[in-house]
């Protein structure tokens, strides 16, 4: 596992954004573990997060002109990502649209930088993937291209069909998914810390119950055409 990956896992469960024991998610599923990026709710920890998704975005092969963040969670992300992406010495553009589309002022609902070129969605996890197909729409109808999406967490987890909503999404738009960390990180990190490594029973379990086929690869275009 690559050091800022199990340091992002060990950051996680420092602020409780990443916890263990019994949880109901929203398919009804009982999880052994929860994300909830929503914890990393001052501004040391919001300032680490941008940090850990600027590396991650820099670390893969997504060539791209600006950032997007869906509302609302995707607003503060986008935000700080864009900023530690500055800091890293790639500075790009940012934005994010409104709920409601604004009826005065400059009006529209989209705030930041005009959509154009090629788009990195931001997010903290892909449920059911609502929200990143409501960006892909935005972007598209803008103008521009989505060439990729990033993520806090893959849960590598099946939704209605025997691909997880990352793997549809992939499939479904052409673009990659990339996170800073997936299940497989988090059981090979619990593996060595002897206070958490009891979790692991559960986590397997649940992972057999409801894991994806890890030999499913499910997007092969090349992200930087």
């Amino acid at each position: 596992m690559p050091t800022f990956r199990q340091e992002f896992i060990e950051f996680a469960i420092r602020n409780r954004a990443l916890c263990f024991g019994k949880f109901k998610t929203k398919a009804g599923r009982l999880s052994p573990y929860f994300f909830n990026a929503g914890l990393f709710n001052n501004g040391h920890t919001l300032q680490l997060l941008g940090r850990y998704y600027a590396r991650a975005i820099l670390e893969s092969t997504i060539s791209f002109d600006a950032l997007f963040g869906p509302a609302y969670k995707g607003i503060p992300l986008v935000s700080t990502i864009a900023i530690a992406l500055a800091q890293s010495g790639h500075n790009h553009s940012f934005s994010f649209n409104r709920k409601e589309t604004k009826d005065h002022g400059e009006g529209g609902s989209i705030v930041g930088a005009p959509l154009a070129g090629r788009i990195l969605i931001v997010d903290d996890v892909i449920s059911a993937g609502i929200s990143v197909k409501q960006s892909i729409d935005i972007i598209k109808a803008a103008g521009a291209t989505p060439c990729g999406i990033a993520i806090a967490l893959d849960r590598m987890e099946r939704g209605d069909s025997p691909l997880s909503a990352i793997q549809e999404i992939e499939r479904n738009f052409g673009v990659p998914v990339i996170s800073l960390s997936n299940l497989n990180d988090i059981t090979a990190y619990l593996s060595t810390q002897p206070d958490l490594a009891p979790h692991l029973t559960d986590i397997e379990a649940y992972r057999t119950r409801y894991g994806i086929n890890q030999s499913d690869k499910v997007f092969a275009a090349n992200p930087d055409k």
